[in-house]
């Protein structure tokens, strides 16, 4: 079953999760959303004045890690983590701009896949950004912390988020510094996406340039995604699926 579906509109290369479920991060998932990234790498010669465009179909951008599937299996699990943080590699090292188009829910997971990503859009009639840790008994991974406090300036904001699982709408993300803008429809929030990706493909800016810059900005992040906590914490991940 297609997982995500990729499109070419000039210099735009516009990536779906595709379908009306809760696009959950499980390996099948990762793997074609990088095989997708691949494709456009190996694609062309050059993607200088290319953007990324990210976004999905119905009511959530992305409900985070698979859960369900991972159940109580520390293999699972840790494969499941490691599948992230390789998709993560790629984001921050993909030579051209990223945008999220965000017109659901993005939630744990979910929203670190978000917020690897340079800009971010998002509709402000339905969603919101949520790390549901807290609520459902999971520890915090190092490098989700590191994405966040990267992402997220005001300290406050940040306490909020992991410490009282405060759910954000698009208002209060624009307002928080967190995401770029915030739009009325799924529709609109798309369209905003790509009037995004259009101005910043204009810049043609050199691929190698941009990802080495980026790697550069968040270094914090790369040098924590080296470290897997995840399997640290099986029991509540499997309290916390039962619970689903």
């Amino acid at each position: 079953m297609e997982t995500c579906k990729l499109e070419k509109r000039g210099k735009l290369f516009i990536l779906t999760l595709t379908g009306e479920d809760e696009h959950r991060l499980n390996p099948t998932r990762i793997d074609a959303i990088r095989s997708a990234l691949n494709q456009i790498r190996s694609g062309s010669s050059s993607l200088s004045g290319s953007v990324l465009i990210t976004t999905a179909h119905g009511k959530f951008f992305s409900n985070g890690y698979d859960l369900a599937w991972a159940g109580s299996s520390p293999e699972k699990i840790r494969l499941m983590s490691s599948k992230l943080r390789e998709l993560v590699v790629d984001l921050i090292s993909f030579p051209m701009p990223t945008v999220a188009a965000i017109t659901g829910h993005a939630c744990a997971a979910g929203m670190i896949f978000a917020l690897c990503h340079d800009y971010i859009v998002m509709r402000k009639d339905r969603g919101f950004l949520y790390m549901s840790e807290m609520d459902i008994g999971l520890k915090i991974p190092a490098w989700f912390m590191a994405v966040m406090s990267c992402k997220i300036g005001d300290a406050r904001v940040q306490r909020d988020v992991v410490l009282r699982a405060r759910k954000l709408t698009a208002k209060q993300a624009v307002e928080s510094g967190i995401i770029d803008v915030a739009l009325d429809s799924a529709e609109e929030t798309v369209k905003g996406a790509v009037e995004l990706g259009e101005n910043l493909a204009k810049k043609g800016w050199k691929g190698q340039v941009y990802s080495e810059n980026r790697k550069e900005l968040y270094r914090k992040v790369i040098d924590k995604l080296g470290v897997d906590e995840t399997t640290d914490d099986v029991e509540n991940v499997a309290i916390a699926t039962s619970k689903m």
